[in-house]
């Protein structure tokens, strides 16, 4: 057996068929395994780039519809998506994504959350706007809306009217807070951040001028950190409902009549939207829907009589910042 030679050509080498003393040739050790090797394992190998395959397209399409899902949110929230989330936690009105940008949008958007206010006392009575800021009823405002009423009534937008309550009032920012009674599911108005406005910015305002609740303007903010100056005196508190609005001081003139010997001022946000007697109190807004101010003055033709005043493009308003910050004090009953 040892003399045979080894058959030329023959594909295989079985164990009858190999010298003990050759070694296994390399060129064909593939081959012994073929019968269980490349064929069956070819189609195995093949099967195993479906799945792969699969995720890979999978991760494509997850990572697609996860661009447009942020996507949506940005467009929705007119920011990141981190933005978004935190207004969401902070349970933000958002203007509808079909108008976003839109004057209409910011209106549809933030006037359930402005009330028109009407305030009583021994003087006489004054309207005056203000906005919600809690769901059970807490609503932000101007002192001068209020002060010294002896019964406060509030209409929302809506059309439902309640009783409301002085909380606490900061005649030194010409804020006020008052409390409608057995109100619940208001909508409370996004306050948002008056240091990030700009001047040239668009805005809306919400108020009641006249009695008109939810009139809505718009302009541009036309300057900021203007001081203007207001009473601090509450006796003068009904000076508004005669006639040409709320008497403040700005660059050493008074307009609208006299502050008193009892004056306060504060850094406000100029704009050119229209703003009447009866605006005080209501919201300045961007195009967001975020509240970035009280507006609080607006200056008056020198002496235009109650049925002729109207803006001429120069109102303030208290920035929301001030607002937030005070918001403690006047729900522990400051000043009241």
């Amino acid at each position: 057996m040892s003399e045979n030679p080894r058959p030329s050509g023959f594909p295989e080498y079985g164990p009858h068929q190999v010298n003990p003393e050759w070694p296994s040739p390399p060129a064909h050790a593939p081959a012994a395994a073929e019968p269980a090797g490349p064929e069956p394992t070819a189609p195995a190998h093949r099967r195993s780039r479906g799945p792969a395959k699969l995720l890979v397209a999978v991760a494509i399409v997850a990572a697609a519809v996860g661009g447009t899902t942020a996507y949506g949110v940005q467009e929705l929230t007119g920011g990141t998506s981190a933005g978004a989330t935190a207004s969401s936690a902070a349970g933000t009105d958002v203007v509808p994504a079909s108008l976003k940008g839109t004057v209409a949008g910011v209106a549809k958007a933030v006037s359930p959350s402005i009330v028109e206010i009407k305030a009583a006392s021994s003087s006489g009575s004054a309207t005056g706007s203000g906005v919600i800021v809690t769901e059970d009823g807490e609503v932000v405002t101007n002192n001068h809306v209020v002060a010294g009423a002896s019964r406060i009534q509030v209409r929302t937008d809506d059309g439902k009217s309640y009783s409301a309550r002085v909380v606490g009032t900061d005649s030194s920012k010409d804020l006020a807070l008052i409390k409608l009674e057995n109100a619940s599911g208001l909508k409370a108005a996004t306050l948002g951040d008056s240091d990030g406005v700009r001047v040239g910015d668009q805005v809306v305002a919400i108020g009641s001028p006249e009695g008109l609740t939810g009139t809505v303007t718009s302009g541009i903010v036309s300057a900021l950190d203007r001081d203007v100056t207001v009473s601090a005196d509450e006796s003068q508190g009904q000076q508004q409902q005669r006639g040409g609005g709320w008497p403040f001081e700005y660059g050493g003139q008074e307009f609208n009549g006299d502050t008193g010997g009892s004056t306060t001022t504060y850094k406000a946000i100029q704009t050119d939207a229209s703003l009447n007697p009866g605006n005080s109190g209501g919201a300045l807004i961007d195009m967001n829907g975020d509240i970035i101010g009280i507006n609080s003055a607006m200056y008056a033709p020198s002496g235009a009589e109650s049925s002729t005043a109207g803006s001429v493009g120069l109102g303030f308003a208290i920035p929301v910042n001030t607002v937030k910050a005070d918001l403690p004090d006047l729900r522990a009953g400051a000043g009241s």
